[in-house]
């Protein structure tokens, strides 16, 4: 196995411990448009950047959350990095508040949109009151 062969089939483990199905999703939808798009985000995003130990999955979680909801216009990879948040322990109120807080630097119309990205994706899962 080829050094980059290795770091995409590290970067593969993590991804799907992170993501699940979402985050192959997203590769696969890659293959036919840039291929190596797809490699670097697994290879380089998860098989190095997500595998730093200084930090845990759940705080590189909410670190991805409140940048996703402040550069705004992100809410494809929201749905993906909610879900994410979930995967790794996060619950939808730690979820809603970091995208409240990010209000406070990146505006309320930023906060808003992140905060129906994650609704989507808590109704999605089951995680809303009903009623």
């Amino acid at each position: 196995m080829t050094d980059r062969q290795q770091k995409f089939a590290s970067g593969k483990k993590v991804l799907d411990a992170i993501d699940g199905d979402a985050g192959t999703k997203v590769i696969d939808a890659l293959a036919d448009v840039s291929p190596e798009l797809a490699h670097q985000v697994v290879a380089w995003a998860f098989g190095e950047m997500y595998a730093r130990p200084a930090l845990a999955p759940r705080e590189r979680q909410l670190v991805t959350l409140g940048i996703l909801t402040a550069l705004g216009g992100c809410e494809p990879q929201l749905d993906v990095h909610v879900n994410a948040s979930l995967n790794v322990g996060l619950t939808p109120e730690e979820i809603t508040e970091a995208m409240l807080h990010a209000a406070v630097y990146c505006g309320f119309p930023r906060a808003l949109n992140a905060t129906f990205a994650a609704k989507k994706v808590f109704a999605e899962r089951g995680l809303l009151p009903v009623g």
